[in-house]
């Protein structure tokens, strides 16, 4: 998701759905001016600052790297605490009994080109056991091609699993859950998301990463309690829907770093660890 959000759509449609109607045209425009009015950025444009050893007292800390939009960088929430960041950190802690080291290199706003920038930017010699990426809601809005957007995730991916750190990829929300973009453009959105949540999971499990589809595990609380899942700008997780976010992506997380066994639904190991 991303600080120019509101692009939501003219872009969607026009990349999405072959228009044949000046009146059509007229009306997506109409539809888009009013989901920029209804959305606005009550938020800014930064997310709250989370980095810092979770669970201290634990000890034999582990390194926990969050990449991608302001999803991943945790936008909408309140107190550090409740960034997905944290939320994750602290679920991980707790389940294996070791102290987490967030470090965050997500940006608002990000698309996934911006991936290999945020990898640039972590300090030299660092090294994540595991990586989080939440990407994905800003390339639709900006009409970023599938295949280009899925081939800077692989690049990233790739760079990861190179130096040894586990991934994790939730895949692109559903921006069908979006209320304030009215229709069509919402079922618009929604189709052109999971089309890009598809290819992103297939080509993270193929380039060694685990994989999470949000539609499918998180997105239905999204739908149908967004006054509770969403943040006041109705764009952005809440301190709930971060929670539930968090508590998505955590079974991928403890799959990856090889303190789980079971692969839950909307869940996808790398093609390697697979048993045929």
């Amino acid at each position: 998701m991303s600080r120019k959000r509101t692009a939501l759509l003219v872009a969607v449609a026009a990349a999405g759905v072959s228009l044949t109607a000046g009146g059509t045209r007229e009306l997506l425009r109409r539809q888009a001016a009013m989901a920029r009015r209804a959305i606005g950025k009550p938020l800014g444009e930064d997310a709250i600052d989370a980095d810092k050893t979770w669970k201290a007292s634990y000890g034999d800390p582990l390194d926990l790297l969050l990449l991608g939009d302001s999803i991943a960088a945790g936008l909408g929430a309140e107190r550090p605490k409740d960034t997905l960041g944290a939320r994750l950190a602290r679920g991980l802690a707790k389940e294996v009994h070791r102290s987490v080291r967030l470090t965050t290199g997500a940006v608002v706003g990000s698309e996934s080109a911006a991936l290999a920038d945020q990898l640039d930017a972590l300090p030299e010699g660092y090294r994540a056991d595991v990586a989080v990426i939440v990407i994905g809601g800003n390339d639709v809005t900006h009409r970023v091609p599938v295949a280009t957007a899925v081939a800077h995730l692989e690049q990233a991916v790739s760079r990861l699993r190179a130096q040894g750190t586990e991934v994790v990829v939730g895949t692109c929300p559903d921006l069908g859950a979006l209320r304030p973009v009215p229709q069509p453009l919402r079922a618009l959105g929604s189709r052109m998301s999971r089309q890009l949540a598809a290819a992103q999971a297939d080509a993270a499990v193929r380039n060694g990463a685990h994989a999470v589809s949000l539609a499918h595990v998180v997105g239905p609380f999204f739908i149908t309690n967004p006054d509770e899942m969403f943040s006041l700008d109705r764009f952005h997780p809440s301190a709930l829907g971060y929670k539930r976010t968090a508590k998505a992506l955590l079974p991928s997380v403890l799959l990856a770093l090889g303190h789980a066994a079971t692969v839950p639904f909307g869940h996808h190991r790398p093609v390697a660890l697979r048993v045929e």
